[in-house]
């Protein structure tokens, strides 16, 4: 399985409104600016993630985009079925894909199916919050302060 940018892409920016969120509304071009991506590949992204109710919106001037939730109700696997269609390890195990006429007799199907559990229990126990925590911790690992 390969995560692409826009899953990748997408997890920088809501990270980036998480960690921003109590400076109101985000600008795309803000976004953009601190994290090396193009204004216009954000707006793609975005359009992906206003169909599911993550962002919150807010046109003119001071408008831009913040969390509708708190960072900790976001998991990163709802974020990549959102821009990745799904987690599913095989095709044979996506929604769409109606199942498959070998599963009666497939070989290898319950390792698939334990790969997927794993896949999904590990992204769906990660929220945002945990990231921008774990960073936190590691970047603070050594200062001291009394």
């Amino acid at each position: 399985m390969k995560i692409s940018t826009k899953g990748r892409y997408a997890l920088r920016m809501l990270l980036d409104l998480a960690e921003n969120k109590d400076n109101g509304f985000i600008s795309l071009k803000e976004i953009a600016e601190r994290q090396g991506i193009s204004k216009q590949y954000l707006e793609q992204i975005v359009s992906l993630l206003n169909t599911s109710d993550i962002l919150r919106t807010s046109r003119g001037k001071q408008g831009g985009y913040m969390l509708l939730k708190e960072p900790s109700q976001y998991t990163v696997g709802q974020i990549l079925r959102i821009t990745e269609g799904g987690l599913a390890p095989v095709a044979c195990l996506d929604d769409e894909a109606g199942g498959c006429e070998r599963a009666d007799f497939c070989k290898t199907l319950y390792m698939w199916n334990g790969l997927y559990e794993k896949i999904t229990n590990y992204l769906d126990g990660i929220t945002l919050a945990d990231i921008l925590e774990h960073h936190y911790n590691e970047n603070n690992a050594g200062s001291y302060v009394i």
